[in-house]
């Protein structure tokens, strides 16, 4: 596929996406979020891709927000829609089988934030920094920030950074949880690679087989998500991967799984 908005490459089973527009800071316009959307659907079908690594080109910003241009001269039935968009595409990080990976490399506001949020895991530059401030637009947030944030941080503090529209550092995100790991600036894709190819070495249809019990399983009672573990467990010996897996162990060597 070809991109105005967004770089993509494949490294030893590993999708990497990085947003392009670095002279906007990345921010998120509808032509960005489209190709973003199809991307992720071609990843989905995609078994070579295990993991996907998402990052914003240039050493300023992952994203700096949705596009305040665009945005502007919006109704509220166009910015319903500008919203739907956006939370369609940027969902597809959370639902797509293979993990995802966010390498925040700088801003990561609003948009850019509720980006990241929809990663299962987040790994931070030091540089990186935080925040939901589109109360400072008069505006609420779009893309999920209201409702991924206070599950990853908790209500209290969600609120007190969605009310306050305050801007915090990668040391403040990864103590109130939003960020896995924080490392130096030149550490950050070398590390969100060396975690996506360990996922990538893994049973592969476990691995997404967890991916679904987590995210599922968050909309459930404990009682119907162990449930719902239970089956997903049983799926599991199945596979292949599982006889191998479980062979591999017992003989001491090392697993060759096939994704089957």
């Amino acid at each position: 596929m070809e991109f105005q908005n967004l770089l993509f490459e494949v490294q030893d089973g590993v999708g990497i996406i990085s947003l392009n527009r670095p002279k906007a800071l990345n921010a998120l316009n509808s032509t960005l979020l489209n190709e973003m959307g199809a991307l992720l659907d071609d990843i989905a079908k995609d078994e070579q891709i295990k993991v996907v690594v998402i990052t914003g080109a240039g050493e300023k910003a992952f994203a700096a927000g949705a596009d305040i241009a665009e945005m502007q001269s919006l109704n509220a039935m166009d910015g319903r829609a500008f919203s739907a968009n956006g939370m369609k595409h940027i969902s597809k990080l959370e639902t797509i089988p293979q993990p995802t990976i966010a390498a925040v490399n700088g801003f990561a506001l609003g948009g850019g934030c509720e980006v990241v949020m929809a990663c299962d895991i987040r790994i931070a530059s030091t540089k990186a920094k935080f925040g939901q401030p589109e109360v400072n637009l008069g505006v609420t947030p779009g893309f999920g920030g209201t409702q991924r944030l206070p599950r990853l941080v908790g209500p209290a503090i969600a609120k007190e950074l969605l009310f306050t529209g305050d801007v915090i550092g990668a040391e403040r995100a990864y103590q109130i949880g939003l960020v896995n790991q924080v490392v130096e600036p030149e550490e950050l894709m070398n590390k969100a690679l060396e975690m996506a190819k360990k996922i990538a070495a893994k049973g592969q249809l476990a691995v997404k087989m967890c991916k679904q019990g987590v995210n599922e399983g968050m909309n459930m009672d404990l009682s119907r998500g162990l449930q719902y573990e239970t089956e997903l467990f049983g799926l599991s010996f199945s596979t292949e991967d599982q006889k191998e897996g479980m062979a591999a162990f017992l003989e001491k060597r090392q697993a060759e799984f096939k994704g089957r």
